[in-house]
């Protein structure tokens, strides 16, 4: 809507890009390409892929492609995110036909493959250091230096005051969508890179095909005009403190949802995850993050507005922080948590309630008597509709729900049973028990 200069006083929509129409109800998976499988190559992804789009997989997500520096590497074969060259494919994973055959046969399975992207920093030995040393920050004693503050010693961190700089990067970024025909980005520390430069990007890759891009930040202005979804990773900490007992659910509803449903523009889209590689790597697994919780916080990522993410692994219930610079596969097995993905997932596909940014239903609160303990909201879209209770405590209860405004025979997702839902709802919840129950029309 644009601005009427005659009358400033209408609505002016705040999101100015476009999101993708197939990413209107998609959930994401983010792929480690060398944990997972043995081999850890391109060709040995293509057998698992009939598997993701069944458990309902609609994006994929690699971990970066392209070489890996030598020079100050961590460990014996270094950081994804210490790139060499940012028009090359790590011959780890195998060869530019490889990747290309990935992608193709990715796209076969009716999925979308985006690339991680890392723009703030490059290896100590990619030709850019000889190339353009301008184009590097400097430390005070004018020497090359790696992320401030933090313990990255094997990378060295770009300086965006540098139009060639810009240019060279957006065209590279521009570089793997013709050439393979890649349909977005994961965009790493997005929000340490001015956001001029990423608007300048999107527009620049929107031209060639519609993308997908995900910031790896949780800035409400990168919305605006170059990110479609942004991380959740306020919700990944409350949903940890809530499972290890050391906040109750006022956390969750009263100081962030209310906030969420408030200030953070429709078309905007969180992603919700339980588990990603810096989590994984760094701060456990998802069974020591979230223990007897594990089930009801993932149930609630579906539910919640958002765009769901699974990092590999987790479908076969990986409960070990997985090497970041050594060789160290997943071991597949068949899980319960495959299945629990497989059933969330169709809900979420099916029914508009859950779709994605303005596409789908907003949380609604249905009042309680257990607030500090029992979440209980309805979303509804276009005639569909999902009614969520959940008991995110370690406790027993009994929870009166008004349920007048939702009143009628809705569907138990878990049971397949029919379920009448009326004026006032009394259940009795075991710990981390949740209840889904849906309406579609």
């Amino acid at each position: 809507m644009k601005q009427n200069t005659e009358f400033p006083y209408l609505p002016e929509q705040y999101v100015k890009i476009t999101l993708p129409e197939w990413a209107k109800n998609a959930t994401v998976y983010e792929l480690n390409i060398r944990q997972f499988s043995d081999k850890g190559t391109f060709k040995a992804i293509e057998q698992q892929l009939p598997r993701l789009k069944k458990m309902g997989i609609d994006i994929i997500w690699l971990m970066p492609v392209q070489p890996i520096g030598e020079l100050h590497r961590k460990g014996s074969m270094g950081s994804y995110y210490s790139v060499k060259d940012y028009l090359k494919v790590n011959p780890e994973f195998g060869t530019q036909d490889d990747f290309r055959s990935l992608v193709n046969a990715i796209h076969r399975e009716g999925m979308y493959v985006i690339l991680d992207w890392v723009a703030n920093h490059t290896s100590w030995d990619n030709p850019l250091v000889d190339e353009h040393p301008e184009w590097y920050r400097k430390s005070r004693k004018n020497t090359f230096q790696s992320t401030r503050w933090r313990d990255y010693d094997d990378i060295i961190e770009l300086d965006y005051q540098y139009p060639e700089l810009r240019k060279y990067m957006t065209e590279a970024l521009k570089y793997w969508i013709r050439e393979f025909d890649i349909d977005g980005y994961r965009c790493d520390i997005a929000s340490f890179i001015p956001i001029d430069f990423w608007e300048n990007a999107r527009t620049e890759l929107d031209v060639i095909k519609p993308v997908f891009m995900l910031a790896e930040a949780e800035d409400r202005e990168l919305h605006r005009k170059a990110f479609d979804a942004t991380y959740n990773w306020t919700l990944w900490n409350i949903l940890h403190q809530i499972a290890l007992n050391e906040r109750s659910v006022k956390t969750l509803t009263e100081a962030y949802l209310a906030e969420h449903v408030s200030i953070f523009p429709k078309e905007g889209i969180r992603l919700n995850f339980i588990d990603n590689h810096d989590k994984n790597s760094w701060e456990g697994n998802q069974y020591s993050n979230f223990g007897d919780a594990l089930k009801a916080a993932t149930v609630f990522t579906v539910m919640m507005d958002g765009m769901p993410l699974i990092y590999s692994g987790q479908e076969a219930g990986l409960d070990r922080s997985l090497e970041f610079f050594e060789k160290d596969p997943i071991d597949w097995k068949s899980h319960e948590n495959e299945e629990l993905y497989t059933v969330l997932f169709k809900l979420k596909h099916q029914n508009k309630a859950l779709w994605n940014g303005k596409y789908g239903g907003e949380m609604v609160r249905i009042i309680n008597d257990r607030m500090d303990q029992v979440i209980s909201f309805v979303r509804e879209k276009e005639g569909d509709k999902v009614l969520t209770f959940m008991n995110l405590s370690n406790e027993s209860v009994m929870v009166q729900c008004d349920t007048s405004f939702d009143t009628g025979v809705y569907t138990n997702l878990f049971t397949g049973k029919q379920q009448n839902v009326p004026d006032t709802m009394i259940l009795n919840m075991e710990p981390w028990e949740y209840i889904i129950l849906h309406d579609e029309k």
